[in-house]
């Protein structure tokens, strides 16, 4: 398999630090993704070069062999076994060549780069006419994004992914938040050598919503009101995840006054008919363009 530079196709140098891998990794994943490109086999062919370089990339313990291997990251022990036998059988060649011995344990015909192809190049890890067992490995773990509103956040539904060509039904329960990661287990690239299939992890994206603020699983919103509902007191409309409700305001409501409305606020996360509370601020606005007789009025109330 020809060798693929990860850090070439995030478009990063080998500094890089998590954070610019994983804006890298948003940035293209978002250009290439295939609900983005639904005809176009080459971008979906980078997209999936793309998780396969965040998935190693973004895991410092599988970037460390990366960049200390290379391309045999994988089977990085099993590459330095290699290297040491491999010096050890020239070292024995050089050592009995003299007296007719060949140094190896190899069946006749094989040599090093026979076992190094069979190891690493996509044959039976160590197969060989002796009958070393064959190697398994576990398939690529793969690495998506899906974006939600707020409100879908807040409703369990169901989607469909469209992964390695295939169709991959989820079920996303409410309550998720922004960045959160869940694991597909077996919904990555196929295994080699009978091993297990990857893993596919999707990481929620949620953007900031218009009306509500989330902090955990509690909800904050702002309520515009005028001066004289804050001073006498009234009504007002305010909305909630679910629709609009009644909030009465009490007289006397200074400018940033805040109310709480229980379980008005999001649900949380696979715990179901529980919720976050609804925190209203109340924003008093003073009236614009007042009429002369209202400046007279208002006058008056200063002198009193």
């Amino acid at each position: 398999m020809a060798f693929i530079d990860y850090y070439k196709i995030l478009g990063v140098n080998k500094n890089a630090t998590q954070e610019e891998i994983k804006k890298a990794y948003r940035k293209l994943a978002r250009k290439m993704h295939p609900d983005l490109n639904p005809d176009d086999k080459e971008a979906q062919h980078k997209f999936q070069e793309l998780n396969e370089a965040n998935e190693v990339l973004s895991d410092p313990e599988k970037r460390t062999k990366y960049d200390k291997y290379g391309e045999h990251w994988k089977n990085g022990e099993e590459y330095e076994k290699y290297e040491k036998a491999r010096q050890q059988q020239q070292s024995s060649q050089r050592t009995y060549s003299s007296g007719g011995f060949s140094g190896t344990d190899f069946g006749e015909g094989e040599d090093f780069s026979d076992f190094f192809q069979s190891m690493f190049g996509g044959g039976s890890f160590g197969a060989s006419s002796r009958g070393r067992s064959s190697g398994k490995f576990k398939g690529q773990d793969l690495h998506a994004e899906l974006q939600l509103s707020l409100h879908e956040a807040a409703e369990t539904h169901q989607r469909t992914l469209d992964v390695n060509n295939k169709k991959v039904r989820i079920t996303i329960p409410a309550g998720v938040y922004d960045g959160q990661q869940i694991k597909l287990k077996g919904y990555g690239t196929e295994g080699h050598n009978g091993g297990p299939n990857g893993d596919l992890y999707i990481t929620f994206i949620i953007p900031e919503d218009a009306h509500f603020k989330r902090s955990g699983d509690d909800l904050k919103t702002a309520v515009n009101i005028d001066m004289y509902t804050a001073l006498l007191g009234g009504d007002v409309e305010v909305k909630t995840l679910t629709g609009s409700v009644k909030l009465k305001v009490k007289p006397e409501t200074a400018n940033a006054s805040t109310v709480r409305l229980k379980g008005k606020g999001f649900p949380v996360y696979k715990k179901e008919g529980h919720f976050g509370d609804l925190y209203v601020t109340f924003n008093v606005q003073l009236p614009k363009n007042l009429s002369e007789k209202q400046k007279e009025l208002l006058q008056e109330m200063q002198k009193s």
